[in-house]
This record gives C-alpha cells, sequence and structure tokens, in this order.
C-alpha cells in the first residue's frame, strides 16, 4: 500500500503533501489514472505515493476480498465496518507519508466510495449518515476526482462483471450516491470536487488531471493548511 519510509535522517519537509482521492464507478480508468498521475508528479520532482482502497493486503483487506470475490457472505453492516476499518488501519500511515513524510498521496478509491456502495444496497438505502459516521474523522482528501463516464460504456471495458457489485442496479445506484456526496461536500464547502470526463481518451482524461492535481498541490504547499478531518467540524482554539 505505502511504500518504505524515507530515512529518519531525512530533514522534515517545509510543507505537508496533498491528498488526491480518485472517485468513480467501476471500470471507469481509477487505477490506469491514478498510475499515470503518480509518474507525472515524480516527473516534476514531486513525491508521490499510491494507496488503493480497499488495501487487500491486510487481514481485514482479505476477508474484504473474499467477500467481493463472493467467497464468502456477510451482513451489510459488519462488511461496511470492515471496509470502513480497513481505511482506519490505514489512517496512521496515511498521516505519517502527508505529513512527516510531506510526499503526495493518490488513492484510487476512499471512503466517498465506501459510503456510497454501501448505502447503494437494499438494506442500507435509508442509512446513508449511518454509513458516513463510520469514517468521520478520517483524514479528509484535499481534492477528489470523480471520472465520470455512462454506464453502457464501463460494461464494455475489460473485466466488467468480475467483482460483486459489478452489476447494472447497483452501479446506476451507485452513481446517484455520488451525486448525492458530492452535493453534501460542496454544501459544507471542505472538500472540492472535480468531476472529468472519463469517456475520453487515457490522453485527454490524463492531461485533465494533471492540471487539477498541480494546482491542488500548489495550492497545499501556499496555504499550509493542516489535514483536515472527513465529514468532521474541527473545533478552534
Amino acid at each position: 500500500m505505502i511504500p518504505a519510509i524515507p530515512s529518519k535522517t531525512a530533514a522534515k519537509p517545509a510543507s505537508r503533501g496533498a491528498f488526491i482521492v480518485l472517485e468513480g464507478v467501476d471500470r471507469c480508468g481509477k487505477t490506469t489514472q491514478a498510475s499515470l498521475l503518480i509518474k507525472h508528479l515524480v516527473g516534476l520532482g514531486l513525491a508521490a505515493v499510491a494507496m488503493r482502497f480497499p488495501d487487500r493486503t491486510t487481514m481485514v483487506g482479505d476477508l474484504i476480498n473474499q467477500y467481493l470475490q463472493s467467497k464468502s457472505e456477510l451482513d451489510d453492516r459488519a462488511v461496511h465496518l470492515l471496509f470502513s476499518a480497513n481505511r482506519w488501519e490505514a489512517a496512521p500511515a496515511l498521516r505519517k507519508t502527508l505529513i512527516d513524510d510531506g510526499a503526495n498521496i493518490i488513492c484510487d478509491r476512499y471512503a466517498h466510495s465506501g459510503v456510497a456502495f454501501s448505502s447503494s444496497k437494499p438494506s442500507l438505502e435509508d442509512n446513508l449518515d449511518w454509513c458516513r459516521a463510520c469514517d468521520v474523522g478520517l483524514p479528509a482528501p484535499d481534492a477528489i476526482i470523480f471520472l465520470d463516464i455512462a454506464q453502457e460504456e464501463a460494461e464494455q471495458r475489460g473485466g466488467y462483471g468480475g467483482e460483486r457489485y459489478e452489476k447494472k442496479e447497483m452501479q446506476q445506484r451507485v452513481r446517484k450516491r455520488f451525486s448525492q456526496l458530492q452535493e453534501m461536500d460542496e454544501k459544507d464547502g471542505r472538500i472540492p470536487w472535480f468531476i472529468v470526463n472519463a469517456a475520453q481518451t487515457i490522453e485527454e482524461v490524463q492531461i485533465e488531471i494533471n492540471e487539477i492535481v498541480e494546482k491542488t498541490v500548489e495550492k497545499v504547499q501556499s496555504e499550509e493548511q493542516p489535514v483536515g478531518l472527513l465529514w468532521k467540524e474541527e473545533t478552534k482554539g
């Protein structure tokens, strides 16, 4: 998930890194664009680290992986708590990477995906607030880049349908939840969303994302704001 931490003898960076999250429905191209973005930032001389959720390499992640591959059955609330726990177990390393190492994090899915997918299940469709509450207080992204693609086109991409959630009706409900979460974040005003048309060529999408991320990194470095808390009002004084 996170590469080796630099030597302890290294000087503490002057500013923290930016936390960028790529979101979208399945097969929208997040993983491809995250990889290209890492290479772009490194090419600019910026430290960049890749993260991905769920992180299937941990004990919690292994349980999630079995569930997603339909090798086990779990209660919907239990599954949501596992996804949330998977993010919480990574939170200390995430903060260390941003603050102590000053590295930018490019994350393929995060809490918004967890909430969107869980609350799209019939058993939890009226429990959006409960789903969000499990992740309140996690490190907050500095920007969410949503790769927008029509359901019909996503279904034509390689590998579609290989996991539990890759079903048309589910993906349509997830898309609506993402829109609802975007509206909530925009009303709150602390987590900016950027919508990118993922139906463009890989190169065209990459150009848009690079521009967004470069501006976000510059903003984070110039304002020197602390890492925010996800969906939680921060006390002052």
